[in-house]
């Protein structure tokens, strides 16, 4: 690097240039050389300081989700392209979301064995309908494990066989289901705890294993384990990573992300950490609220009051509302989704016109398959009028589980929400969850005489776990005839 100058000196050395002149210009050769080999060396360093950035650490903060054991030094606050940042870490080769083959076969064959059931199969063969013991069990069509939680569960089990003798972390939950989180801790897969609030990853060392989850990892988080030098297994469920696009998309046009989704649920905090400027809205009364404050203003105090966990740092309502795309968490209702859409779509419309309406909105869809697939076989399953109370089975913290119960409770069809079999009990009482999150017991559930249950489940629920509770139904119904 230092040819240049001394080439350029020795040109000085034998031109016409008087003394003066050839100082001046290698002085000003020697700046140039300096300011370039400080570039080099920022660009060589930008990508294991990257996650210093100012951005990335406000915007972990807003979400409670901050991680501890970050290095104390101290680098210039800059702004980063967030989706240049995540294609960088995700081709790096330490990152790995294909598998490994090497383990395929064995895990296909521990996963049949301890997740899948003989007598779902047995009612999806007698067209969904099965009788015991005076039960009358009605399956939705659409139920269960979907093809994204599969492979996310895959892929942590091939990476405990992959690396038999390395720490294996993963961040959060693999899916929301009890039974399943319960079996990778039993593969001595280590959950990232809290400590003070905050994601602890102090324990997680170089060279260790991190298994991100089906819900995907938040951008600081990525970064964070990018530049410990980890091994990272990455289960994020492609349905998300088109939410994500959506993300980059409004960013491109410099919109506002509005995020139908619970501010705290991991992967809306995932989604939000790739968005420039964001806003999380949980339902289409938030919304509502939003949309009216759009046409008409506010009180800003409040807004900001209602929204303090839900919105990027900095977030101004007055001046951030002008432009809009519109995103999902992908478990969320599908209808209320694409109501939410069409309330702010009519919202630009109104404030700035037809002419103007693409430059102030945008709605990509970004719905998950599953999710609306489930949510359609259970609006089918409730036009049975046999029915005489539907089971809805999936984790406690299972958004998409939680919406199938919303379902039913807005059809007026008596639901209980369990997660496992023993939420069933021996006395004839069930402990189940409610829409708004409350657990209750409820003595007698199961009427008397011959009844007609409808059965469904989540996106994280094995059927291993629905025969379970398939089969406490029947023993309960034979000892209480």
């Amino acid at each position: 690097p230092f040819q240049p100058p001394f080439l350029f000196m020795a040109y000085l050395s034998h031109s016409r240039f008087p003394s003066w002149a050839s100082v001046f210009f290698v002085m000003s050769a020697l700046s140039v050389l300096v300011m370039v080999t400080r570039i080099e060396a920022g660009q060589r360093s930008s990508h294991s300081a990257a996650f210093l950035t100012t951005p990335s650490l406000r915007l972990a903060s807003n979400h409670r989700s901050s991680v501890q054991g970050l290095p104390r030094t101290v680098m210039t606050a800059t702004p980063i392209d967030k989706r240049q940042e995540r294609r960088r870490i995700i081709s790096s080769e330490n990152f790995n979301r294909r598998g490994f083959k090497e383990a395929e076969e064995e895990v296909q064959g521990m996963m049949a064995e301890e997740f899948t059931s003989d007598l779902v199969k047995q009612l999806r063969e007698n067209n969904y309908v099965l009788e015991r013991n005076n039960v009358v069990i009605k399956l939705a069509k659409s139920y269960g494990f979907c093809w994204g939680v599969d492979r996310a569960v895959a892929l942590a089990y091939e990476a405990r066989k992959f690396y038999k003798d390395d720490k294996i972390h993963i961040t959060n939950e693999i899916i929301h289901n009890p039974s399943v989180n319960t079996r990778l801790r039993q593969m001595d897969i280590n959950f990232i705890g809290l400590k003070d609030g905050e994601k602890d990853f102090s324990d997680v060392k170089k060279g260790d294993v991190v298994i991100l989850p089906a819900f995907g990892a938040s951008l600081p988080e990525m970064q964070l384990l990018d530049a410990k030098g980890v091994k990272i297994v990455d289960t994020t469920c492609p349905w998300v990573s088109k939410v994500w696009n959506a993300v980059d998309a409004h960013t491109r046009k410099d919109m506002t992300s509005v995020i139908h989704g619970k501010w705290a649920h991991e992967e809306s905090i995932a989604t939000a950490s790739f968005a420039d400027t964001y806003l999380i809205v949980k339902d289409i009364h938030e919304a509502e609220y939003v949309a009216d404050y759009i046409l008409n203003g506010g009180d800003k105090a409040e807004f900001m009051r209602k929204f303090k966990n839900a919105m990027s740092e900095g977030f101004d309502p007055d001046t951030d509302l002008d432009k809009v795309g519109i995103a999902n968490q992908t478990t969320m209702y599908k209808e209320e989704t694409a109501a939410i859409a069409k309330l702010f779509e009519r919202t630009m419309l109104r404030k700035f016109g037809p002419q103007e309406v693409n430059s102030h909105f945008m709605s990509l869809d970004t719905i998950c398959d599953a999710t609306q697939e489930r949510q359609d076989a259970i609006s089918e399953l409730l036009d049975d009028k046999s029915l005489d109370l539907v089971l809805v089975i999936g984790g406690f913290d299972s958004s998409n589980t939680g919406h199938l119960l919303e379902i039913a409770e807005m059809r007026g069809v008596r639901a209980y929400h369990i997660d496992l079999a023993s939420r069933i009990r021996p006395d004839g009482s069930i402990e189940h969850r409610h829409v708004d999150g409350t657990i209750e017991v409820t003595p007698g559930f199961l009427p008397a005489g011959r009844v007609t249950v409808g059965v469904t489940s989540g996106a994280s629920t094995p059927d291993a776990t629905v025969e379970e509770v398939m089969e406490q139904l029947f023993l309960l119904k034979a000892v209480t005839a």
